[in-house]
């Protein structure tokens, strides 16, 4: 069953504590976006910064540079899952297995030119992969939809891997991402930048759990 994960992607403390105001009557599962300003051109909330109500499923999405310099700290702020992208290092292997020997799920994301079999061995290991579309360190983007074509290609090569999508999910596009085989839809503009969260989390729920063909 699909899940609807608001996203956090902020730059300020102040803005943070804001959005965690604004999702925390509803959320369940939440994405909080980290950037260091190199992999990802802006920066966002730092790790030393992050925090979240405890009843919350949290996944931490680490658009860095150098993984290995976050991995530790990220652990010990014990989260669902932590994803970084598989571009950002040469071997990002030792990365996975340190959060797995943590007893942290694996997440590793893929930009949009990012071909599954190019990265066989980080998705076999991974836990949660990530299909990346939007624009890095922002709300918005675009839902390319032809991407759906690697969630085929990456539960070919690990069929047990939770998939996600993060990139211009909406209340037009989530039942299709839903029906593709995205497991986890991290809805960042259209619940951020809604005039009702609530709302607007609620009709993204509703999408994924019609009943119909597209």
């Amino acid at each position: 069953m699909s899940v609807i994960a608001p996203c956090i992607t902020v730059e300020s403390a102040e803005q943070y504590e804001a959005a965690v105001e604004r999702l925390h009557p509803f959320a369940q599962r939440v994405h909080i976006d980290i950037a260091d300003g190199e992999f990802a051109p802006t920066f966002l909330m730092s790790d030393a910064q992050v925090w979240w109500p405890k009843e919350w499923t949290v996944d931490i999405h680490a658009m860095v540079a150098r993984p290995i310099e976050y991995v530790d700290r990220l652990i010990a702020l014990k989260p669902h899952t932590i994803i970084f992208h598989v571009e950002a290092v040469a071997d990002i292997i030792p990365v996975l297995q340190k959060i797995k020997a943590a007893d942290i799920r694996a997440g590793v994301s893929l930009l949009r030119e990012t071909v599954p079999a190019t990265v066989e061995e980080a998705i076999k290991m991974a836990d949660h992969v990530m299909v990346f579309t939007g624009t890095l360190g922002q709300y918005g983007g675009t839902a390319s939809l032809m991407q759906l074509e690697k969630v085929r290609l990456i539960k070919a090569i690990n069929p047990m891997a939770e998939i996600g999508w993060d990139g211009g999910v909406n209340a037009d596009n989530a039942y299709t991402l839903t029906q593709g085989g995205v497991d986890v839809l991290n809805a960042g503009g259209a619940i951020a930048n809604a005039a009702d969260p609530n709302q607007a989390y609620a009709t993204l729920v509703s999408e994924i759990n019609k009943h119909g063909v597209i």
